[in-house]
């Protein structure tokens, strides 16, 4: 805990005044996003950080695996759908990103020869909603040798699956038909700290930001 104190010191102290007009019209007009940003719980992901987004800019979803669940999943795996009709309805969000990363334990729990264990049944019936996109990876990439080159194909899967999903929800469906909202697809390598977003024409992960040191 002692880094944590430490740094809300320092927020208080060194960093608060550079906010405080920032926070006081947020804390009067309340929050107005303009991106739904769904992520892995990961603690190397940090949604603000890689965008440089300031407070009240970005609605945050962070999830095991950032799976987006079809609209029909009910009980413990849907407060990412509750998220997701928030932020679309109430909040009106112009986009909704879907940022899946290298190097996701729960890609490679899945990958795994061995089944999550029963001892941990919410991550288990968590991950098995990611489960079809590690099955389309057994499916169309047997070619890839390397474990880590299979665990990148299936967190890139997981992303498009997500995307898919987000298709299924009605809120989001009315928004997509009038215009008002649109969906991304993004794939951050932490290694590089590179974005890459999904191209529908060339069918893969372009860089975001061309010639980037």
């Amino acid at each position: 805990m002692e880094p944590l104190i430490e740094g809300v010191h320092k927020f208080r102290t060194a960093e608060f005044g550079n906010y405080r007009k920032l926070f006081r019209k947020l804390s009067q007009e309340g929050q107005n996003p303009h991106t739904l940003f769904i992520t892995c719980s990961d603690s190397r992901v940090l949604a603000e950080l890689i965008t440089q987004s300031k407070p009240g800019d970005l609605f945050v979803v962070k999830n095991v695996g950032n799976i987006v669940p079809p609209a029909s999943a009910q009980g413990d795996t849907n407060s990412t759908a509750a998220a997701i009709e928030f932020a679309v309805s109430t909040l009106k969000v112009n986009d909704i990103v879907i940022c899946g990363h290298s190097q996701c334990g729960a890609i490679a729990a899945l990958l795994a020869q061995e089944p999550v264990s029963n001892a941990t049944p919410h991550l288990r019936d968590w991950l098995n909603l990611a489960a079809p996109a590690v099955e389309t990876v057994k499916k169309r990439y047997s070619h890839l040798q390397e474990r880590s080159a299979r665990e990148t194909a299936a967190a890139e899967e997981n992303v498009l699956f997500g995307l898919d999903n987000l298709y299924s929800y009605p809120c989001v469906q009315e928004r997509l038909a009038n215009g008002t909202l649109r969906l991304h697809a993004w794939f951050f390598k932490i290694a590089t700290a590179e974005l890459f977003a999904y191209s529908p024409e060339t069918n893969g992960f372009l860089p975001l930001v061309e010639n980037a040191p």
